[in-house]
């Protein structure tokens, strides 16, 4: 039985040496129990980009094959290996300006915010990227049709770097590449920070014109972690107009504001701002009340960058994988006139 599941195991590859796990000597233990198997993997490198990919591919080989087992493959990493110094090798060093866009809670629609402003940029002949970093609830995969997508490992000179899926020619990485969506929620704090370093410094960017980082709602480690990361030329904001949203929003402008922090906030997308219905293209329905945004960046002196109405296009191109700015004029003209207003403000500040 232990040859039968080492020959299975053959059949998962190693991507940076493209040899199979068992001649990697990834293989550390397989132990058999009545009608339970479990197999240890030992990767030498401490947080391999790869450990997660290649132990779900591991269950799935061996469970199809074997469907009368429970199969449990386990994760060691070796050694106390020095941390490298990713910073210091890092990948980004071709990306010219970076921007967040965050929001005080989550359900505002800021991924697909994040999706659609990246669309307008390229619409503009921008050279884009997007760094998907919410761990939470990684989605921009699923917006750019590109969920199946599994990240190849390529070396450059002695360094590993991490190949980007392209995605209606934008370059995308998300930590959803990586895990399963069952496994979002069990990523926290120095096992979700490490992953993002890695992705951020490791990633083949080449040149970028704008990178747009997709960041967690709320404030936390993940987003400290970032700006100690990344460069961060700007901040963006998105909200939905009603009161308690609008209420989320403060702490992220401040979190941004902060002396320690000091990256400036290019100001706030309110979305969802109104619903106008296809047969009655003249009506507007503020179903989550009017100007709640607006009126917050009147008072504290932050720039309203636009406002999103609810339509029918946005929804149905973020499930299809063909974000709206890009098929629906009227989409990307509200698209179009809010990326202008950032890089406008981006060039002006720098």
């Amino acid at each position: 039985m232990e040859d039968k599941i080492k020959q299975l195991l053959t059949t998962v590859i190693y991507p940076e040496s493209g040899r199979n796990i068992v001649e990697e000597g990834l293989v550390e233990n397989i132990a058999l129990q009545e009608e339970k198997i479990a197999v240890t993997l030992r990767f030498p490198k401490v947080r391999d980009p790869f450990a997660v990919k290649i132990k779900n591919q591991a269950e799935t080989v061996l469970k199809q094959a074997l469907p009368d087992n429970e199969v449990f493959v386990l994760v060691k990493e070796g050694g106390h290996a020095p941390r490298p110094d990713l910073k210091a090798k890092t990948t980004t060093k071709g990306i010219a300006k970076v921007i967040a866009v965050a929001s005080g809670k989550g359900g505002v629609g800021k991924s697909t915010v994040t999706a659609n402003l990246a669309i307008a940029l390229r619409n503009m002949g921008f050279r884009v990227g997007v760094l998907d970093a919410d761990i939470y609830g990684p989605s921009q995969p699923k917006m750019f049709g590109c969920e199946d997508y599994l990240p190849d490992a390529i070396r450059e000179g002695d360094e590993d770097r991490i190949v980007p899926a392209d995605a209606l020619d934008v370059k995308l990485m998300s930590i959803g590449f990586f895990i399963k969506p069952t496994d979002a929620l069990l990523w926290r704090g120095a096992m979700a920070v490490n992953a993002l370093k890695q992705m951020i410094h490791q990633t083949q960017w080449g040149g970028l014109d704008f990178l747009l980082c997709d960041l967690p709602p709320g404030t936390g480690d993940i987003h400290l972690s970032i700006i100690g990361e990344l460069n961060l030329d700007a901040a963006v904001i998105v909200s939905t107009p009603q009161q308690i949203a609008v209420a989320d929003v403060v702490r992220g402008v401040e979190m941004f504001r902060n002396k320690q922090v000091n990256i400036p906030v290019a100001g706030i997308i309110e979305n969802m701002a109104w619903f106008t219905p296809e047969e009655l293209p003249d009506n507007r329905y503020y179903i989550f009340g009017k100007g709640g945004a607006r009126a917050y960046a009147e008072a504290n002196g932050v720039d309203l960058l636009g406002e999103v109405p609810i339509v029918q296009s946005i929804m149905e191109g973020a499930d299809g994988g063909h974000p709206a700015a890009g098929i629906d004029a009227r989409v990307e003209k509200w698209y179009r006139d809010i990326a202008q207003k950032i890089v406008e403000k981006v060039v002006k500040d720098h």
